[in-house]
């Protein structure tokens, strides 16, 4: 039976928050691990000790995979974010953890600061689970 406190979530919609990143990303999945490290590198999202293969990342991306580290998922949120494609997270699991990762990126004074800095097309549909993560982070589990 699943678990279904906010972590729990979270834990589960890593891999999607990285499928979103290979379905969305333009280049094959070597090209996209290789970007994803470089930019977790430059943007302190993560220091990886080394870039992943393309099927690494692949692997990552899937349910029964590999979970991804926590510096490949900051850094995923950080690049989808950003693109012009808008995308959104595709369920519950996933947009925590979306939020999780959003916290985890910034240094927000309050959840409405955290909330207000997302571009607007996430702002609703991360809203619960924004709220939902600053009350982890409350709780000092995104230690």
């Amino acid at each position: 039976m699943p678990q279904d406190g906010f972590y729990a979530k979270v834990r589960r919609g890593l891999p999607d928050l990285v499928a979103q990143w290979l379905t969305l990303g333009q280049g094959d999945a070597d090209r996209l691990a290789l970007l994803l490290a470089e930019t977790a590198r430059v943007t302190r999202t993560g220091l990886p000790e080394e870039t992943p293969s393309g099927e690494t990342l692949a692997a990552w991306s899937r349910p029964d995979g590999d979970e991804p580290p926590l510096w490949a998922a900051r850094t995923a949120t950080f690049l989808l974010v950003q693109m012009p494609a808008r995308p959104v997270p595709a369920g519950d699991d996933e947009a925590c953890a979306w939020a999780y990762c959003w916290l985890r990126n910034r240094d927000a004074e309050s959840v409405e600061a955290a909330e207000q800095a997302l571009p607007e097309h996430l702002r609703e549909p991360l809203a619960a689970a924004l709220r939902a993560a600053w009350t982890d982070l409350k709780g000092l589990r995104l230690v």
